[in-house]
Protein backbone atom coordinates (compact mmCIF):
# COMPACT_ATOMS: atom_id res chain seq x y z
CA UNK A 1 0.00 0.00 0.00
CA UNK A 2 2.93 2.34 0.58
CA UNK A 3 4.50 1.69 -2.47
CA UNK A 4 1.40 2.45 -4.59
CA UNK A 5 1.03 5.70 -2.30
CA UNK A 6 4.25 6.55 -3.37
CA UNK A 7 4.00 5.81 -6.94
CA UNK A 8 0.75 7.48 -7.14
CA UNK A 9 2.09 10.84 -5.16
CA UNK A 10 5.49 10.89 -8.04
CA UNK A 11 3.05 10.67 -10.92
CA UNK A 12 0.72 13.35 -9.21
CA UNK A 13 4.47 15.75 -8.82
CA UNK A 14 5.26 14.59 -12.55
CA UNK A 15 2.24 16.05 -13.77
CA UNK A 16 2.66 18.90 -12.27
CA UNK A 17 5.85 19.07 -13.83
CA UNK A 18 4.49 18.57 -17.15
CA UNK A 19 1.90 21.42 -16.61
CA UNK A 20 4.69 23.86 -16.82
CA UNK A 21 6.63 22.01 -19.42
CA UNK A 22 6.65 24.16 -22.40
CA UNK A 23 6.62 27.05 -20.40
CA UNK A 24 9.22 30.20 -21.00
CA UNK A 25 11.40 31.18 -18.14
CA UNK A 26 11.42 35.28 -17.41
CA UNK A 27 13.19 35.41 -20.59
CA UNK A 28 11.03 38.26 -22.90
CA UNK A 29 11.88 36.87 -26.16
CA UNK A 30 10.65 33.08 -25.54
CA UNK A 31 7.49 34.46 -23.40
CA UNK A 32 6.97 36.98 -26.65
CA UNK A 33 6.88 33.93 -29.19
CA UNK A 34 5.10 32.01 -26.17
CA UNK A 35 2.11 34.54 -25.99
CA UNK A 36 1.85 34.94 -29.78
CA UNK A 37 2.85 31.88 -31.60
CA UNK A 38 2.64 28.74 -29.40
CA UNK A 39 -0.17 29.45 -27.12
CA UNK A 40 -1.40 32.63 -28.78
CA UNK A 41 -2.89 34.60 -25.64
CA UNK A 42 -6.30 35.34 -27.75
CA UNK A 43 -7.24 32.42 -27.35
CA UNK A 44 -7.42 32.51 -23.43
CA UNK A 45 -10.58 33.14 -21.74
CA UNK A 46 -10.94 36.47 -20.69
CA UNK A 47 -10.48 38.08 -17.19
CA UNK A 48 -13.85 36.96 -15.29
CA UNK A 49 -16.26 39.58 -15.44
CA UNK A 50 -14.75 41.51 -17.99
CA UNK A 51 -15.84 42.20 -21.35
CA UNK A 52 -13.48 43.27 -24.33
CA UNK A 53 -12.52 46.74 -24.39
CA UNK A 54 -13.07 47.99 -21.12
CA UNK A 55 -12.59 51.22 -18.95
CA UNK A 56 -9.25 51.88 -18.41
CA UNK A 57 -6.67 54.27 -16.68
CA UNK A 58 -3.47 55.43 -17.33
CA UNK A 59 -0.64 54.12 -18.06
CA UNK A 60 -2.43 51.33 -19.53
CA UNK A 61 -4.77 53.16 -21.97
CA UNK A 62 -8.39 54.14 -21.96
CA UNK A 63 -9.41 50.89 -23.02
CA UNK A 64 -8.60 47.41 -22.07
CA UNK A 65 -9.18 43.91 -23.00
CA UNK A 66 -7.39 41.62 -20.11
CA UNK A 67 -6.77 37.92 -21.21
CA UNK A 68 -5.37 34.94 -18.62
CA UNK A 69 -4.47 31.61 -19.35
CA UNK A 70 -5.71 28.58 -17.07
CA UNK A 71 -3.61 28.89 -14.38
CA UNK A 72 -3.78 32.44 -13.98
CA UNK A 73 -7.85 31.28 -14.43
CA UNK A 74 -8.13 28.57 -11.53
CA UNK A 75 -6.04 31.10 -9.10
CA UNK A 76 -8.68 34.18 -9.58
CA UNK A 77 -11.44 31.62 -9.02
CA UNK A 78 -9.75 30.20 -6.07
CA UNK A 79 -8.90 33.34 -4.31
CA UNK A 80 -5.47 32.17 -2.85
CA UNK A 81 -3.11 34.54 -4.90
CA UNK A 82 -1.41 33.78 -7.92
CA UNK A 83 0.11 30.21 -8.63
CA UNK A 84 3.14 29.76 -10.42
CA UNK A 85 2.86 29.85 -14.29
CA UNK A 86 -0.02 32.32 -14.11
CA UNK A 87 -0.10 34.65 -17.13
CA UNK A 88 -1.81 37.79 -17.07
CA UNK A 89 -2.18 39.76 -20.68
CA UNK A 90 -3.69 42.85 -20.64
CA UNK A 91 -4.38 45.05 -24.20
CA UNK A 92 -3.60 48.62 -23.65
CA UNK A 93 -6.04 50.66 -26.68
CA UNK A 94 -6.23 54.33 -27.27
CA UNK A 95 -9.85 56.37 -27.14
CA UNK A 96 -10.19 55.68 -30.66
CA UNK A 97 -9.65 51.75 -30.01
CA UNK A 98 -6.30 51.42 -31.84
CA UNK A 99 -3.91 48.94 -29.88
CA UNK A 100 -1.25 50.92 -27.80
CA UNK A 101 0.47 48.31 -26.43
CA UNK A 102 0.27 44.91 -24.68
CA UNK A 103 1.38 44.32 -21.04
CA UNK A 104 2.18 41.14 -19.52
CA UNK A 105 2.09 39.69 -15.67
CA UNK A 106 4.14 36.29 -15.59
CA UNK A 107 4.17 34.88 -12.03
CA UNK A 108 7.50 32.72 -12.02
CA UNK A 109 8.70 30.87 -8.73
CA UNK A 110 11.46 31.92 -7.90
CA UNK A 111 12.29 35.29 -10.13
CA UNK A 112 11.73 38.00 -7.87
CA UNK A 113 10.57 37.37 -4.59
CA UNK A 114 10.63 41.01 -3.02
CA UNK A 115 8.22 42.10 -6.20
CA UNK A 116 5.87 39.07 -5.77
CA UNK A 117 8.06 36.75 -8.30
CA UNK A 118 6.26 38.74 -11.03
CA UNK A 119 8.33 38.87 -14.69
CA UNK A 120 6.91 42.35 -16.24
CA UNK A 121 6.45 42.60 -19.61
CA UNK A 122 5.58 46.12 -22.57
CA UNK A 123 5.82 45.16 -26.35
CA UNK A 124 4.55 47.36 -28.82
CA UNK A 125 1.92 46.29 -31.69
CA UNK A 126 4.54 45.52 -34.41
CA UNK A 127 6.26 42.66 -31.23
CA UNK A 128 8.79 45.04 -30.20
CA UNK A 129 9.26 44.42 -26.73
CA UNK A 130 9.55 47.90 -24.95
CA UNK A 131 10.27 46.59 -21.71
CA UNK A 132 11.13 43.44 -19.74
CA UNK A 133 11.81 41.80 -16.54
CA UNK A 134 12.06 43.70 -12.66
CA UNK A 135 10.39 47.15 -14.58
CA UNK A 136 11.01 49.71 -12.01
CA UNK A 137 8.09 51.71 -13.03
CA UNK A 138 5.53 48.15 -12.84
CA UNK A 139 6.91 47.17 -9.98
CA UNK A 140 6.08 50.69 -8.42
CA UNK A 141 3.14 50.80 -9.35
CA UNK A 142 2.04 48.27 -9.00
CA UNK A 143 3.36 47.46 -5.13
CA UNK A 144 0.15 49.68 -4.35
CA UNK A 145 -1.69 46.34 -4.45
CA UNK A 146 1.23 44.34 -3.64
CA UNK A 147 -1.30 41.88 -0.78
CA UNK A 148 -3.50 41.22 -4.26
CA UNK A 149 -0.67 39.79 -5.84
CA UNK A 150 0.29 43.22 -7.48
CA UNK A 151 -3.30 43.24 -9.32
CA UNK A 152 -5.57 45.87 -10.01
CA UNK A 153 -7.53 44.33 -12.74
CA UNK A 154 -8.99 41.99 -10.05
CA UNK A 155 -9.11 40.58 -6.45
CA UNK A 156 -7.05 37.35 -6.78
CA UNK A 157 -7.11 36.98 -2.67
CA UNK A 158 -9.14 36.38 -0.47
Amino acid sequence: MKKMLAVVAAAGLMMGAVAHAGMPGADADKLHEYLTKEKPYTNWKLWPGKGKLYKGTEPHGALLTTYVNDVALKSIKAKKGLQNGAIIVKENYMPDKMLAAVTVMYKVKGYNPEAGDIFWMKYLPDGKIEASGKVDMCIGCHAKVKGNDYLYTGKVKK
